[in-house]
């Protein structure tokens, strides 16, 4: 028996409240119900995962995930398994649960988390350590123009320097919330997130509708449904603007796909979507074929940001980072995993881990 076998895996509900509803293309939520997973080790090394379902793009929910996730601590938890065998451990899970990712990406999180502290190493540098810090964006859900102009203005005093913009209903509603947020954080840059709520020429459209109003976002995601990649391919073929695969985007396989189709030019890796062994073979796809790479996340903690922001800083690379889940919290129940001043996460004060502890 070694130092990081395996001693005991709990599952437990995470719910935490949100400052105000989140309201997107295809649903609103007022809270994160999401899953906390505690891995322990023989060396009493302790890491922590978190499974963040999101029934409209993953099809989850607290339930599922919390089913699943107890499946997948039985088969990793017993018979004297080793942290250090996480890719073996993950290829089991996936035999199982091969599809509820949130499960399997979670007790990923928690099994690195409890590796790299048993190491002695942050997770960042245990990812080859590219960087020591990143810089996220802030999104504005679908609210009115009035509130997301003060959202903008408030974000832009933080120090925030890019907005996402959640789009994808009625055009001319959408429109006037960008604009409305360009004039709230007239410095700041703009990305748009359609989230599967457009047709193709809707997304066309509302591109320029706000280029006839000089607004060219920096990037537009995911503007027609996840299964229809002609119509992303048709979107990105006829706009300058680029254009993110994201909930199209969920495994190597598809993305290679999506990529030898000319369907986007930016790839949104979400570990919630796929878990770290998956989005590890993504990057490596993206990064092959030039295609830029974006992350994102679900309604996650602080917790499941520290690892997106490790995974990140440790591969280098990112084009677009959308890792702004915690401002939108109205508490959290972790503390460490970085430092934040504006929107830059700063890891390089962890020690070992993810560097995350309960409060």
């Amino acid at each position: 028996m070694s130092r990081t076998t395996i001693r005991s895996v709990t599952v437990e509900p995470l719910n935490i409240a949100l400052l105000e509803p989140f309201t997107i293309a295809t649903g609103s939520v007022s809270s994160a119900n999401n899953v906390l997973i505690t891995v322990t080790l023989e060396d009493g090394s302790i890491g922590y995962g978190e499974c963040a379902p999101f029934s409209p793009s993953t099809g989850e929910t607290q339930e599922t995930a919390l089913a699943a996730a107890r499946g997948c601590a039985a088969l990793v938890g017993g018979g004297g398994k080793d942290a250090a065998n996480w890719r073996v451990l993950s290829k089991l899970m996936r035999s199982v649960y091969f599809s509820q990712n949130t499960a399997i990406a979670g007790m990923e999180m928690a099994l690195l988390d409890a590796l790299t502290r048993s190491f002695g190493m942050p997770l960042y540098v245990f990812f080859g350590g590219a960087s020591n810090a990143i810089e996220t964006d802030y999104s504005i859900p679908m609210v009115t123009p009035e509130h997301g102009y003060e959202l903008a203005k408030a974000a832009a005093a933080r120090g925030i320097t890019c907005l996402k913009v959640k789009v994808g209903g009625d055009i001319r509603e959408d429109v006037a919330r960008v604009e409305a947020i360009r004039e709230g954080a007239p410095g700041l840059g703009l990305t748009l997130d359609a989230n599967q709520g457009y047709t193709a020429s809707e997304a066309l459209l509302c591109l320029e509708a706000l280029d006839d109003r000089d607004i060219r976002p920096l990037m537009m995601e995911q503007p027609v449904h996840k299964e229809d990649y002609e119509g992303l391919r048709y979107v990105t073929q006829h706009t300058r603007v680029p254009i993110a695969a994201d909930e199209s985007a969920h495994s190597a396989a598809n993305v290679a796909r999506l990529i030898q189709m000319g369907a986007c030019n930016v790839v949104n890796i979400k570990l919630m979507k796929c878990g770290f062994v998956e989005a590890l073979d993504i990057a490596a796809v993206c990064r092959a074929t030039h295609t830029q790479l974006m992350i994102g996340a679900m309604m996650e903690s602080r917790l499941a940001t520290s690892a997106a922001a490790h995974f990140v800083a440790g591969l280098g690379g990112f084009r677009y980072i959308d890792l702004d889940t915690p401002m939108l919290l109205a508490d959290d129940p972790f503390m460490g995993g970085y430092e934040q001043r504006g929107g830059v996460y700063d890891v390089s004060g962890v020690e070992s881990g993810l560097g995350i502890e309960r409060k």
